[in-house]
This record gives C-alpha cells, structure tokens and sequence, in this order.
C-alpha cells in the first residue's frame, strides 16, 4: 500500500509516485507467491515443450480451464519421466507471475502421474532406469538354444507353477535334464533369494537354459520379480533365461530383462523344450530330403559332366571372354548407378525449394490464433454485458406496467360477480355486490346508488 504526505497549505504539492510497469508485475507477483502457498494440482498435459536449456514449459488444464506452466531444470531432472501430450498428472506448484510478458502462471517443483500408486511408480521408474542403461535392449538378448539337452528352474518348490513345468516337460521332452534352483517367490527377502538362485545357475553353467516361474497374483505379490536385484542377475546370466512370471496380463521388470518373455510358466517350459516327437519326425523327414537331394545331385552332376566334356574350352580364351563380359557389366552398371542418381539428385534439390516455399509458419499462425482467441474473448464479453443492460432496461419498464405499483399509489380495481372488469358507470345497477381490489386485498361493496357523471 502507498502512503501519501498530508496536505500542507505552506508546502509545495508533491505528486503520488508512479510505478512502472515492471515494479507493478513484481508486486503482483509477491503478493501471488504469498497469498497461494505450494498446493497440488491435477489436470492433463498441452502444448509439452522440452527446451534446450532443460526448462519444461506446457499448459495445465482440465474441462473448463487452463494455466500456464514451467518446471525448471532443476527440478525437471528428478522428475522419473518425462511427460506427454494427453498426460494426466499431478503438480506441486507456487502460483506466481511471470513479469516480462504479465502472464499468470504457475512454477512447478514436482510432478506425478494421477492416480498412479506408489508401487506402479517404482515399477515405471525402475523400468525406465534399467531400460536408459541398455538392459533391456534387444541387441543384447539371446536366442534359445535349438537343441535343449538341460533345463534350470528357479522358483519355489511349494509352487504349483513347478508342478506346471514338470508336468509340460514330462509330456513334451521326456528326455531333458532338469535341475531346480530353489528360491521362495514372495515375502521378505525373497529377492535377494531369487537373484542368489539366478546366480548360482550361472556359475554351474550345468543347463542350455533356465526358467524363471512363479504362478500368477497380484502386483504385491509379483513384487519380487520387479527388484533390480533380479533384473541385473537376469541380465548377467551366463545362458538364455526364459522368465514365466504369472498370468498372462501379468508384466514385471523380470519379463523385460530375460532373453524371452512367456505368458505362463506352462508357456515357459514349451519355449525351453521341443517335442520329442517333433525332433523324430524332423529327423525322419530330414533323412527322406538328404537321400532325394544326394540322388538328385549326383545325377545332375553326371549330366554336368558329359556337358562340360563335350564344350570344353581352352582356359585362356574363357578367361578372356568372362573378363569382356565383366567389363560390359562394370560399365553397364556404372551407368545405370550414375543417371538414376543424377535424376534423383535434381528431383530433391526441387522439392527441397518447393518445400522452403510452402513451409508454414507455425509460429505466425499459432500466434494469429492466440489473437483471434484473444478478441473472441472480448467480443464476448462485450456482448454478453450489452445483452444484460438491455435486459436491465426492459425489467424496469416491466416493473413500471405492473397493476400492483398502480394500486399501491392509491387506485382500485372494480369488478362484477363474473370477475370483470368495470370502467363505466352504466355497467354498475344499484344494489349490485361489487368486489373492489386494493394493494393488500379485496373487499366486496353493495352498490346503493349509481351517478352517470361526476358534477
């Protein structure tokens, strides 16, 4: 608040002070800061840019409004993701004022997904963590060996996702060792078991594969399988794992780490092991191709013969005609290289012009919408006050044609038995029951005598 001198008759005026319109937008702004501690805020993510300083600037709104937003670098750089046209999310934010353009806006110190537990987000920021690193890159994942003469398994023994497997690979590939690694799936610690258990199959290197299985449940109970712990002795095993955790909804940081993720640990034991029988009929069929192909060659191979006997050539001359035949190509293929080439340089260089001339400029037009948003919005609200004032008017002309203020001042209103109306003498007979209407009711008169005309 400014504080003015008293006026002093023997003093020269001294003239309020004037502010600028920068010492105006930071008091505004202080008093935003103060008045509105950090709250949180829930709305969808507009217009996200990333700029190349860091800062994040993007519009916060929901159904009915919007805000303008800027989380800085450095508090943008702890954020866990990095949000999305479309996003919805939550915000701790200081409302405050931006000075240099006047605008409202808020500064934001920390953002979240709505309506994500805290659970799916340690499972989002892991999975994001792990993925930046290059643990779940496909480059790195193995294929599973062809021909599986061992299979590993790490869950828990009580597991009736064990009996699954044992089940699956007893019907399909009797013939496949097995060993159990055995680790509790769920409850305490059971990460680190998990992890040790992993670890220990890869030092033996005594399977072609290991399985990684638990039975489904819900995201408390896989909880385990999302460890980092688990998802880096995945990672460094020494041979393919397989990981089989849950149903098939069912997604963890183990399914992205392992070289091949299965559905159900069921679906796990029939991608370690082919069928036995499918090997024998392959085999068999195998065989079958090898005696057709190796009869087949050989009498090619004596037709060849007798041709090549018959149109045998002195080897410097069949050099000689090959070297001509190679030159006619180079030269051919050089030519058809180069002039596509050539075309297809002057058809870019044109389209690259064309392009320049017809590029539009976003930021023009995105400013001529601001505009235009700008004075619909005043438009608007012009109109909507013209309309309020003409209907202020109306309702007072309303008020001043209303009976009821005329027989407040001191009129009544006389009527027969049916209700009408009287305005003339000539319509009231002498005794006749009138019923007369004044501001705070009625009251109903016997006619004694009528007058024609006021003398």
């Amino acid at each position: 608040m400014l504080n003015y001198p008293e006026s002093d008759s023997d003093s020269a005026y001294t003239p309020p002070p004037v502010l600028t319109v920068t010492a105006l937008n930071g008091q505004v702004a202080r008093l935003l800061e103060r008045s509105f501690p950090l709250v949180w805020i829930g709305g969808e993510i507009s217009n996200f840019t990333r700029a190349s300083s860091g800062h994040w600037y993007f519009t916060l709104k929901d159904d009915a409004a919007q805000v303008r937003s800027v989380m800085f670098r450095s508090r943008a750089q702890y954020a866990g993701f990095v949000p999305r046209e479309g996003d919805k999310v939550e915000v701790r934010a200081l409302v405050t004022l931006y000075g240099a353009r006047g605008d409202y806006q808020i500064n934001v110190e920390t953002i979240r997904r709505a309506g994500v537990g805290a659970l799916y987000e340690a499972f989002l920021r892991l999975k994001e963590k792990l993925s930046s690193q290059g643990l779940f890159d496909a480059d790195r994942k193995r294929a599973l060996p062809l021909f599986t003469r061992s299979i590993g398994i790490v869950t828990s023994p009580q597991a009736a996702a064990l009996r699954d497997i044992l089940t699956a690979l007893q019907r399909r590939a009797p013939h496949v060792n097995i060993v159990l690694y055995p680790a509790p799936v769920q409850g305490q610690f059971s990460a680190d078991k998990i992890a040790e258990a992993i670890m220990t199959a890869s030092r033996r290197a005594e399977v072609d594969v290991l399985l990684v299985c638990r039975g489904g449940g819900s995201i408390e109970d896989l909880w385990s399988f999302n460890e980092e712990v688990v998802a880096r002795a995945i990672a460094a095993c020494s041979m393919p794992v397989i990981a089989g955790v849950g149903h098939e909804t069912d997604v963890t940081i183990a399914d992205f780490a392992a070289d091949m993720r299965a559905a159900t640990p069921t679906a796990a034991a029939e991608l370690a092991a082919t069928p036995r029988e499918d090997w024998m009929a392959s085999l068999a069929a195998d065989a079958t191709d090898l005696r057709r192909a190796m009869r087949r060659q050989l009498s090619e191979a004596s037709q060849g013969l007798d041709n090549y006997s018959r149109r045998l050539l002195s080897p410097t001359a069949q050099i000689a005609h090959q070297r001509l035949k190679l030159r006619a190509m180079a030269a051919g293929l050089t030519h058809a290289v180069r002039v596509p080439l050539g075309r297809a340089g002057v058809l870019l260089a044109q389209l690259q012009q064309r392009w320049a001339r017809h590029r539009p400029d976003l930021r023009t037009l995105r400013a001529q919408i601001v505009s235009e948003q700008r004075q619909l919005n005043a438009s608007v609200c012009t109109l909507v006050k013209q309309r309020r004032d003409a209907l202020g008017a109306l309702s007072s002309q309303l008020e001043l044609l209303n009976p009821q203020r005329t027989l407040e001042r001191g009129y009544a209103i006389v009527s027969n038995a049916q209700g009408q109306a009287l305005r003339a003498p000539g319509e009231i007979k002498a005794r006749q029951v009138l019923t007369v209407r004044l501001a705070e009711g009625s009251a109903e008169v016997k006619v004694s005598s009528v007058q024609a005309r006021l003398e």
